[in-house]
């Protein structure tokens, strides 16, 4: 599971990294940071789709979100006795609290 985390974490960060970077043009040299890199890499996926280039960044950040809530679904399903466990010593923590201080 892990891995699937690591898989999954590594190239969102690298994708949004690399988009944040070069749509406010911080290349610090690289070519592949700059603003014109990004508008043909946007052009060419929006011609590829057939939709408007600045559609495109909303599309992915939404794609990304819900595959994210996908991800942590399955997570959270394959861990759900640990996480029941957690939850009830941290319920059974404050129903502890609770009834000192009545």
């Amino acid at each position: 599971m892990r891995y699937i985390l690591i898989f999954w974490v590594l190239p969102l960060g690298v994708f949004w990294i690399w988009y944040f970077l070069s749509a406010n043009d911080l290349d610090f040299g690289f070519l592949m940071l700059s603003r014109e890199v990004h508008d043909v890499v946007f052009e060419l996926y929006g011609n590829t789709l057939g939709i408007e280039p600045s559609r495109i960044p909303p599309l992915v950040a939404r794609a990304c979100v819900i595959d994210t809530l996908i991800l942590l679904g399955i997570v959270c399903y394959r861990r759900r006795q640990a996480i029941g466990a957690w939850f009830s010593v941290r319920r059974g923590r404050y129903l502890g609290d609770v009834s000192r201080n009545a």
